[in-house]
């Protein structure tokens, strides 16, 4: 709901009544309370509803995978068959309809094989319904670590055919200035380039390097300007990068995420106040335009700069 401008209101109750009312529908409350409540960015469900927003129309070719675009973010909570398994990393519906499985690995192992042939059973079974099976891509995408890999599996009456990209082959350092140079200039980044961004800590090799490389990636983040963009990176970070991602790493980055909702929600605030504060010098120039800006100033509670201001803005 928009706020009416201060001055349609007949009395500071009246306008006060209505601030609170369209604040209230904000939840303003769930991030300001001193309860300090963690936000709910720390569950994993809603960090995919936000990079399912930001996902769709993305292109995985920057990854160097040659697929159709994404459409759609999937539930990855499949039934599970032994209790130790762990979830799917990604599952995307891609513009063809087709089903891609994503899945990060540091190293090659042949039991590898029988998980995604879990993923494409469980899958399978979810669509059982419809006329025709779902077409399904297994998609690997290895961290710096791996350089080469198997693209199939067989046990003779099954293959399997993998589609797999190697982050090795893209230039770190690279990438890195190239988007540090145009966040440190405070231009817009590109879709490609938020993309790299989220996967950038997987380009190096080793565990140290990689978790060195999420802290270099987050401070990065923080520097975009556009806040649905900078939220979308953190928490591709936090997903994309989830089993080299310390702890302490993971709280810092949903602090930050914290942090960038919070400030919206108060520059938002400010925004609110500014048009209540520039209603209150409207009216009393409107009912008594021969006083000064001083004296403005004071009937009002205010700067003289503000009136100044305000008297600019609305030619009075």
């Amino acid at each position: 709901m928009r706020l009416n401008p201060p001055w349609m209101y007949d009395s500071i109750k009246e306008r006060e009544a209505s601030r609170k009312e369209n604040i209230e529908g904000k939840d303003i409350k769930r991030y300001m309370s001193n309860n300090k409540r963690e936000i709910t960015y720390h569950n994993k469900d809603v960090l995919s509803k936000i990079l399912a927003e930001n996902f769709k129309e993305k292109s995985l070719k920057v990854y160097g995978i040659d697929v159709p675009k994404i459409k759609q973010i999937l539930p990855t909570n499949l039934p599970q068959i032994q209790v130790n398994e762990m979830r799917i990393d990604n599952l995307f519906l891609l513009e063809d309809d087709s089903i891609a499985i994503i899945d990060y690995e540091s190293d090659v192992k042949w039991e590898n094989h029988l998980k995604y042939l879990n993923y494409i059973v469980r899958i399978l079974e979810r669509y059982k319904k419809e006329e025709m099976p779902r077409q399904i891509r297994m998609i690997v995408i290895y961290t710096a670590d791996v350089e080469k890999a198997p693209e199939e599996f067989s046990a003779g009456c099954l293959s399997l055919k993998m589609e797999q990209a190697f982050l090795s082959k893209i230039d770190s350092e690279t990438v890195q200035e190239e988007i540090r140079e145009k966040l440190e200039h405070r231009l817009p980044l590109s879709d490609d380039e938020l993309m790299k961004l989220i996967i950038l800590p997987l380009t190096y090799k080793g565990k140290e390097k990689k978790k060195q490389a999420v802290k270099e990636a987050v401070e990065l983040a923080k520097k975009i300007v556009d806040k649905e963009e900078k939220t979308f990176v953190l928490s591709g970070i936090l997903v994309f990068a989830d089993k080299i991602i310390d702890s302490e790493t993971a709280k810092y980055i949903k602090e930050v995420v914290r942090m960038t909702q919070v400030a919206e929600l108060l520059l938002e605030e400010g925004r609110k106040e500014g048009l209540i504060l520039s209603g209150k010098i409207f009216r009393v120039v409107r009912e008594c335009s021969d006083l000064t800006n001083e004296r403005i100033a004071e009937e009002v509670g205010c700067s003289v700069e503000e009136v100044e201001s305000t008297r600019k803005i609305f030619d009075i």
